[in-house]
């Protein structure tokens, strides 16, 4: 997730935090990662845009049995995380109570989108390890997601 947080000698001077007490801080613009408070980064224009129109083209293609969420947190062992966009299985009203959360390794795949390079990184195949490197898709691809059957991104039209 950040790169510098694995590095052993910024991780010895980095003061470590639980999901329950990372709860007590309220609401504040900032994620839990790795145990580590870091600030959310600010929206620039083509970064909203762009998962806006991403948002809208997801909608049409979720099927039943799945969620999209905006901004929605996922509770993982360490970490909760805030992503753009993601899609969950479940219903909203399996969220009434708790966030979706899962082991790190069970994504089968997440993107990254980059509307200044007008492209989106795609990593698969998670393991203990991390993921592979990830795949880059270049406008004017077609994305297909292999996770979600039915989930495809023409990037010609999300880049326009």
């Amino acid at each position: 997730m950040n790169a510098l947080l694995e590095l052993p000698e910024i991780r010895q001077r980095v003061a470590r935090i639980s999901v329950e007490d990372y709860h007590r801080l309220g609401e504040r613009p900032v994620e839990l990662l790795r145990g580590t408070i870091v600030e959310k980064m600010s929206k620039s224009p083509a970064h909203f845009t762009t998962v806006e129109d991403l948002r809208e083209i997801l909608t049409g293609q979720i099927q039943p049995g799945h969620l999209l969420r905006t901004e929605g947190p996922l509770t993982f062992t360490d970490s909760e995380p805030e992503p753009d966009l993601c899609i969950v299985k479940g219903a909203k009203a399996d969220f009434r109570k708790t966030h979706p959360s899962t082991a790190e390794a069970g994504i089968p795949e997440y993107w990254i989108v980059r509307p200044e390079e007008k492209s989106i990184e795609v990593y698969r195949t998670p393991s203990p390890q991390g993921y592979e490197a990830p795949i880059i898709f270049k406008f004017p691809a077609i994305l297909e997601s292999t996770a979600i059957p039915g989930v495809r991104v023409d990037l010609g039209l999300l880049f326009a």
